[in-house]
């Protein structure tokens, strides 16, 4: 009998300390007046019911889930540009305490179904009382217009079992590039963007400054 508690929660720290570090980055931009490419972070462990679930559909023995399921630890970054998706993955790569393991452009190379996002499997070392475990990690790189396209696909894959109707996965795949353009869009404008939050920022602090 597997003691998932036991199990897991390495990984629940590895998401809570990347979680960390990754808002520390956002907020030293933040400190320097400099455009950051990271809006916002979240990270989950996968619940018991879906590695089951997954285990069994891709027919993975629960021996070997540490090591051929990447995805048990993941955490997500949110940015406002597809230029900043880039930048992040730079960032990722630039790191010292962790590793990247794979990397997988789907923005570049889009799914079938119109799913983009930038994903990379990290080796993150986790210090524990039994000494040090190498946890994979999947992160996450994608756009907000991306993030709520995937959140809506991913209810709908949820609803239906994986067996979305046609109909609707035809209009998910418009769905889809109907987002891709909006980031086209705003990659356009980003400089007025940039000013005009810039501008926003300025009021905010003399407001504050303000007896």
């Amino acid at each position: 009998m597997m003691d998932w508690d036991v199990m897991l929660t390495p990984y629940r720290q590895a998401v809570e300390e990347l979680k960390i570090k990754l808002k520390g980055i956002r907020d030293q931009y933040q400190l320097t007046s400099r455009h950051t490419p990271i809006e916002f972070v979240t990270g989950r462990v996968k619940p018991v019911s879906s590695i089951l679930e997954k285990a069994k559909r891709k027919n993975i023995p629960l021996n070997r889930l540490e090591t051929d399921m990447q995805d048990l630890a993941g955490v997500r970054v949110m940015c406002q540009f597809v230029g900043d998706i880039d930048t992040v993955a730079e960032l990722i790569k630039a790191r010292t305490d962790f590793t990247v393991e794979e990397e997988r452009d789907y923005i570049k190379h889009k799914k079938r179904s119109g799913y983009r996002s930038y994903h990379m499997i990290l080796k993150y070392p986790v210090q524990t009382i039994d000494g040090e475990k190498q946890i994979l990690v999947e992160l996450q790189i994608r756009t907000l217009a991306m993030n709520f396209w995937a959140t809506i696909e991913h209810s709908l894959q949820y609803k239906y079992s994986g067996m979305i109707p046609d109909e609707i996965e035809k209009r998910l795949e418009k769905a889809a590039e109907a987002a891709f353009q909006l980031d086209e869009e705003m990659s356009k404008i980003r400089g007025e963007v940039q000013e005009a939050q810039q501008i926003m920022l300025r009021k905010q602090e003399d407001a504050r400054r303000k007896p």
